[in-house]
C-alpha cells in the first residue's frame, strides 16, 4: 500500500512538472499546440511538412508526436504512420511508428495504473472509458487485439483502460505489439505510396482492413467460446 501511495505521488509530481513546463515555457507550449493542431487537421502533407521542419531531429520529433497523441486521446495516430512512411520509407517508417506507438501505449498503461480512473476519465472522457469497459467485458483478453485493428476506436483509450484492469503489463505489452504490428505494416506500406489529399481513399482502405481482421478475430473468439462450453 505504501509503495502504491509513493508511486501515485511520483506520478502526480511528474504531471505537475509537465504542466508547469507547458504553461511557463512558451517554446514548449507553442510546439505542443502546433502539433495538436496539425494532428487534428488529418492532413498527411501538413504532417510531413511539420516533421521535416525539424531537420535532423525529424525522427525524434515523429517519435514524440506519436507519444503525444497517445496521451491526448483521441488524436489520430495513422496520420503520423503515413507521414513516417512517406518521409523515411515504409520499412523505416514502420519501425519508427511501431516503436513509438509501443512507448506511448506503455506510458498510458502506467499512468492509468498509478493515477487511477478519475485521471483517465478527465484526460479522455467518462463515456469513452465506459465504452472500452464493455469491450473488455465482452472480449476479455482479445480486447487489445481487436481494438488495435479498428481505426475508429481510439487505442490510446484502450491502453488507459487496460491499466485500470487486473491485466499485467507484459500480457498487455505483448498483445499490443502483436495487434499493432500488422496494422502498422499495412498502413506504412500504403502511406509510402500516398500523395496529396486522399483522406476518403485512405479511410476506405483502413476500414476494409479493419473489418477483415475483425471478422477473423471474432471467428476465433466464437470458436474459443464453443470449446469452453464443451469443456
Amino acid at each position: 500500500m505504501k509503495k502504491i501511495f509513493k508511486s501515485k505521488i511520483a506520478g502526480a509530481a511528474l504531471l505537475v512538472l509537465a504542466a508547469a513546463v507547458y504553461i511557463f515555457v512558451p517554446a514548449v507550449r507553442d510546439n505542443v499546440n502546433s502539433a495538436v493542431s496539425m494532428l487534428k487537421s488529418v492532413d498527411i502533407e501538413k504532417a510531413k511538412a511539420y516533421i521535416l521542419s525539424f531537420g535532423a531531429l525529424a525522427p525524434a520529433v515523429s517519435f514524440l508526436l506519436m507519444v503525444l497523441q497517445s496521451l491526448i486521446a483521441p488524436l489520430p495516430a495513422f496520420i503520423i504512420t503515413f507521414a513516417n512512411a512517406g518521409l523515411f520509407g515504409w520499412v523505416n517508417g514502420a519501425i519508427l511508428s511501431w516503436s513509438s506507438a509501443m512507448a506511448g501505449a506503455a506510458l498510458c498503461f502506467f499512468l492509468a495504473r498509478i493515477l487511477g480512473r478519475d485521471f483517465v476519465e478527465k484526460l479522455t472522457t467518462k463515456a469513452a472509458v465506459e465504452k472500452i469497459d464493455e469491450f473488455f467485458k465482452d472480449y476479455g483478453k482479445y480486447t487489445i487485439l481487436i481494438c488495435r485493428l479498428l481505426p475508429f476506436v481510439s487505442f490510446d483509450i484502450v491502453s488507459y483502460a487496460a491499466g485500470l484492469t487486473s491485466m499485467g503489463f507484459w500480457p498487455f505489452f505483448v498483445a499490443t505489439g502483436v495487434g499493432q504490428l500488422p496494422a502498422t505494416l499495412v498502413y506504412s506500406y500504403i502511406g509510402g505510396m500516398l500523395t496529396g489529399s486522399v483522406r476518403t481513399f485512405v479511410m476506405g482502405l483502413l476500414l476494409l482492413f479493419a473489418v477483415s481482421t475483425l471478422a477473423f478475430m471474432l471467428k476465433k473468439i466464437w470458436n474459443d467460446k464453443k470449446k469452453s462450453a464443451k469443456a
